[in-house]
């Protein structure tokens, strides 16, 4: 099974780049089989790495960043990757 971790943050007024360079440069303890690091108007940084692993596995997800580089707590979902058609 594909697991989907989604972390979502949106940056301080005038740190949108700081929290885009903090998510690309965070180092989690096992490697993903794949990472992608995303942006959005209004300076919100998503992260998605894909597990092979259980929906229910303990995984490694990203920090919550410094309190002072975000407008609110980061938000995390998890997805199981299914069939379509």
């Amino acid at each position: 099974m594909t697991v989907a971790l989604m972390w979502e943050a949106r940056a301080a007024e005038g740190r949108g780049a700081d929290l885009l360079a903090w998510a690309g440069e965070q180092e989690l303890p096992r490697q993903p089989l794949r990472r992608e690091v995303l942006r959005a108007p209004g300076d919100r940084v998503l992260v998605i790495t894909w597990w092979d692993a259980e929906f229910d596995a303990e995984l490694p997800e990203l920090p919550e960043p410094d309190p002072g580089s975000v407008t609110r707590a980061v938000h995390r979902w998890r997805f199981e990757s299914v069939t379509v058609g």
